[in-house]
């Protein structure tokens, strides 16, 4: 696990509506962390750090955003807007994310709990750590 990939949910239709699930064998990680953002005010920013060892997997569970994504090298735009499909971002990666729609809401599965020391949160140390 080492690109960025998009990944579809299982989603389960009927009358009442749609069901999507997350288990075990979707993701390439057993997750041990999930946050959501949410009333991101217009023009606000989230993210704006990469992991040395954390994966994430993101989803727009209600609106959509933007999660701009650099490698070092270059850099991609994913726009997330579909409840039932997510964005795994393995270690590794720059990420920030933006333009959130109004009532926008992210949630993210992380492969570890909170570690300070896991964030690289400067762009030029993470230029730094992807050519070390």
């Amino acid at each position: 696990m080492n690109r960025i990939e998009r990944i579809k949910l299982p989603k389960i239709q009927d009358c009442r509506g749609n069901l999507s699930v997350l288990e075990n064998d979707i993701l390439p990680f057993a997750f041990k962390r999930v946050y959501y953002l949410y009333d991101v005010p217009s023009g606000a920013s989230r993210g704006g750090h990469a992991h040395i060892e954390q994966s994430e997997f993101l989803i727009a569970l209600s609106g959509s955003f933007d999660v701009l994504i650099n490698t070092g090298f270059e850099t991609q735009i994913y726009t997330l807007n579909k409840p039932d499909e997510g964005l795994l971002i393995p270690n590794g990666y720059w990420r920030e994310l933006d333009n959130f729609s109004s009532g926008g809401i992210c949630l993210v599965l992380a492969s570890d709990v909170f570690e300070e020391s896991d964030y690289i949160r400067n762009f030029d140390e993470f230029l730094a750590f992807k050519k070390s």
